[in-house]
């Protein structure tokens, strides 16, 4: 098989546990390009935060699929698909979370909205969603974003939620999917769990690429690691998992590599692509 495409998610894939890039990573994305195939990021971060890391591993020139797939865009300002939750839906997730204890971020592709939780565990949770967003995506921190919601209207493509408890999680999770149909409730490895509108994912995102590119999906190469990465994973021709991945997720991936701490990334381009001859993408 002949592969076109390498699709990396970003948190426990091609960043280390410590956050920061490999040499080698970055180096095994430019082996991959060289060889004609289209590299991409497939995240559930926001557009801004994952064109950060597209550019320190040299992929300025590629469409992203963010937001859990709800957004697929090479640039901001010209998207290829985006989904949105509806202002209305936005008013009914944040009036249910406000009923529990838990850090809310509403994830705009052009800027973030947050409340302020009275909690010690506050900064974690800022620091999971995070922290360090402003210095390139503006965020802003309000006492209500219900209050807040009420002078401005918001459809982003994402919300983010943060528990402190885990039983609050579960209820409110239950509580969402029973009221508000239009929406899904995912799992994340930044937060406690994403809402994003129904029938959005990773996978579509990436069906929807491929149709851009012209690329099948079983012409695809899809390196994850947390269990919202299982369905992108188990549709491409090659699926693969990291060391640091779940059992269940390694259980339905064809390859599995090495950790995101040893190398997976590098390791598993140098045993699938080595051989590969150089490929001619129809754009």
């Amino acid at each position: 098989m002949v592969y076109q495409l390498l699709a990396l998610d970003i948190d426990g894939t091609i960043l280390r546990s410590n956050h920061k890039i490999d040499k080698e990573t970055k180096e095994a994305i430019s082996y991959v390009r060289e060889k004609g195939v289209y590299v991409t990021l497939t995240t559930s971060r926001n557009f801004a935060s994952a064109k950060k890391i597209a550019r320190a591993v040299k992929l300025d020139d590629v469409m992203l699929v963010t937001h859990s797939g709800a957004f697929i865009a090479e640039e901001v300002e010209k998207p290829i698909y985006e989904e949105r939750i509806s202002n209305e839906d936005v008013n009914k997730i944040v009036n249910i979370l406000e009923e529990f204890d838990c850090h809310i971020r509403i994830i705009h592709e052009r800027l973030a909205v947050g409340n302020r939780v009275k909690h010690n565990n506050y900064l974690s949770a800022k620091m999971t969603l995070g922290i360090g967003d402003p210095l390139f995506y503006p965020v802003n921190f309000v006492e209500t974003l219900s209050e807040y919601l009420e002078k401005k209207d918001l459809s982003p493509p994402k919300i983010d939620a943060h528990f402190f408890n885990e039983e609050e999680r579960e209820e409110a999770r239950l509580m969402l999917e029973e009221r508000i149909p239009s929406i899904s409730v995912v799992r994340s490895t930044k937060c406690n769990f994403g809402i994003i509108p129904k029938g959005v994912s990773k996978a579509k995102g990436l069906r929807i690429l491929g149709e851009k590119l012209g690329v099948p999906v079983d012409e695809m190469v899809v390196i994850g690691d947390a269990d919202c990465d299982a369905e992108m994973i188990r549709q491409a021709g090659l699926g693969v998992a990291m060391g640091n991945a779940s059992y269940e997720l390694k259980r339905l991936a064809d390859w599995v590599t090495r950790s995101n701490d040893q190398q997976g990334v590098s390791y598993m381009v140098k045993e699938v692509f080595r051989k590969q001859m150089r490929v001619q993408l129809k754009r």
